[in-house]
């Protein structure tokens, strides 16, 4: 039997039935980021994450994408929570936008999932209403019952949620790993796991970022002697770039800079930011003397010196990439060797590679996933996936967290240990998950879009104006200028052209005085010339045939038509 699937054509659900618990993800998937579930129980809402997605170089201009929560807009009075499964922005980066419609609602997470949420809202002079939790501590929310579980990852403190009602038990792993030896020593609770599989789990939403991947995600331990051998081989800096919640992989990079008797310092807002939260709350260990200031790391010789900055996936304005386009401060050159210790985050590719190139052309050597073993990925493997599922024996499984190729493979796992086809969702964005007496159906969708930010716009951007913006990158703009006569609707004299993006001289857009001169002509021979809307859009027809056919280009094309 083929599995559930989220289809465009889904109609809208129907009212949520007494004693029903409704599930609907608002963002996370078919994508990687702006992770963002909803669950509505007995007329209350409880969130879980509530993250960001990153732009791509077809969306140009823009900063963030948002979930699309239009949805419940007109109902979040109704929402008892906002609960945190980890610190990384794409759970937790979209939270200063939904405080800023409704600044009360409560969010509840870890120590440290909170204390860099608590950081980032104060920037943007909101003071949330936190509740801390612990792995292994319940919460009341509403007529939500949450349990907490500690899950590995590639940021401490993150947690897995389950979500109890009377209608069923829904677990949501959140991102993780099954790492068996991390550097803080705090393991996946699969203990946990099993003992919420012996009570019975009737809905499992379940990481899917590296279901394609076989075998197990490797130890985060593997990487120390790659990461030693770039401090010990390196005659002058080692300019270490990573995510600024990364604390695992920067304790590494520490204790080996610590060990061949360098200094450190960081650099970026956001990388001293969280490594300064972290060193407070003891998630960070830094030897005595270990950390200096940037003008107190300028006076050492450069084998002494460890840079610690932002800048991983190729951001234009992160310290990183300011340095390999040589717009900071601190210059790199020859003997100095920039590690690049984080993923690949698809659709970056050529942002990274392009900094990777800059760096190298500088003198640098880049040491990167491709050429060394520097990285190794905080979400599970499908060796992972299929332990998970034998031991949680889940009723039905819902993939998240991931593209579309994820998901399937997720949901393949799924099967192949035995649970049935037809109780495999793999849902979209919008889709509506209803569960009851722990049977769980799809039962309608909602619409969602993408949400972007554009400077301090949010949701005025839409794909219309990024084609826009994307035409007048790629093809150009040519305003037109044509002085008309009101009573006749011809032209009074030749038009006018303001070409950008062309390569042009004062000739060539001669050839569309004629067109142009012809088309009015015809508009004049009418006996109701046309109105100002009209003319401009025979203007667009005219000049953009004559651009495809004499420079296949299709340029955005500016009507100005004045009434003589």
């Amino acid at each position: 039997m083929p599995r559930v699937s989220s289809l465009p054509s889904l109609p809208a659900p129907p009212p949520l039935l007494p004693g029903h618990l409704r599930v609907i993800a608002l963002g996370g998937l078919g994508e990687i980021g702006r992770n963002m579930t909803v669950f509505e129980y007995r007329g209350r809402l409880l969130i879980v994450d509530c993250g960001v997605l990153f732009p791509e170089e077809h969306q140009p201009g823009i900063d963030l994408i948002l979930p699309d929560w239009s949805g419940i807009r007109d109902r979040l009075d109704d929402v008892v929570a906002v609960v945190l499964t980890h610190g990384h922005e794409d759970h937790i980066g979209a939270l200063p936008f939904l405080l800023a419609e409704r600044g009360d609602i409560p969010i509840v997470g870890s120590r440290l999932t909170l204390s860099f949420v608590t950081a980032k809202l104060t920037e943007h002079r909101i003071t949330p209403a936190v509740a801390e939790v612990e792995a292994g501590g319940h919460s009341t929310l509403g007529p939500f019952d949450v349990e907490f579980f500690a899950v590995n990852h590639s940021i401490p403190d993150g947690v897995a949620v389950a979500v109890r009602t009377d209608a069923g038990l829904v677990l949501h792993t959140g991102d993780f790993k099954m790492d068996q030896f991390p550097l803080d020593r705090r393991i996946t609770d699969l203990r946990g796991f099993a003992r919420l599989g012996e009570e019975g789990v009737d809905l499992l939403l379940i990481d899917s970022t590296n279901a394609d991947v076989p075998g197990f995600t490797t130890s985060e331990r593997e990487l120390a002697p790659a990461i030693e051998a770039v401090f010990r081989t390196t005659p002058g800096r080692v300019i270490v770039s990573s995510f600024a919640s990364h604390v695992h992989r920067i304790q590494q990079v520490l204790d080996a800079a610590h060990a061949q008797g360098r200094k450190a310092a960081f650099v970026g807002r956001s990388m001293v930011r969280n490594m300064g939260l972290a060193l407070d709350l003891g998630y960070l260990t830094v030897p005595d003397g270990l950390l200096v200031t940037l003008p107190e790391l300028d006076r050492l010789p450069a084998e002494k010196i460890t840079l610690i900055c932002t800048g991983s996936q190729g951001e234009p304005m992160a310290a990183l990439s300011r340095m390999a386009a040589g717009n900071h401060a601190i210059e790199v050159g020859d003997g100095d060797t920039v590690l690049l210790a984080s993923s690949l985050i698809p659709g970056n590719e050529n942002a990274i590679y392009r900094v990777i190139n800059d760096l190298t052309a500088r003198g640098a050597s880049v040491v990167h996933k491709g050429n060394a073993k520097v990285h190794v990925s905080g979400h599970a493997s499908a060796g992972e996936l299929v332990y998970c599922y034998n031991i949680i024996r889940p009723a039905h499984v819902m993939p998240v967290h991931g593209e579309s190729r994820h998901l399937h493979a997720n949901a393949d796992l799924a099967v192949s240990t035995g649970i049935p086809a037809d109780h495999v969702l793999i849902a979209g964005n919008g889709t509506v998950i209803d569960l009851f007496d722990g049977a769980a159906a799809v039962t309608g969708a909602i619409p969602v879009d993408l949400v972007y930010v554009d400077a301090n716009t949010v949701g005025g951007a839409t794909e219309d104006s990024l084609a826009e913006r994307r035409l007048l990158g790629e093809e150009g703009v040519l305003t037109v200028i044509v002085i008309v006569d009101a009573d006749t609707g011809e032209l009074t004299e030749a038009p006018d052209f303001i070409g950008r993006g062309f390569v042009h001289d004062e000739r060539t857009f001669e050839p569309l005085v004629p067109l142009i001169t012809a088309a009015f002509a015809r508009n004049g021979a009418r006996r109701t010339p046309m109105a100002p809307e009209k003319m401009e859009r025979l203007l667009v027809q005219e000049v953009g045939k004559w651009a495809r056919r004499a420079h296949r280009r299709q340029p955005l094309i500016v009507p100005v038509i004045i009434d003589a």
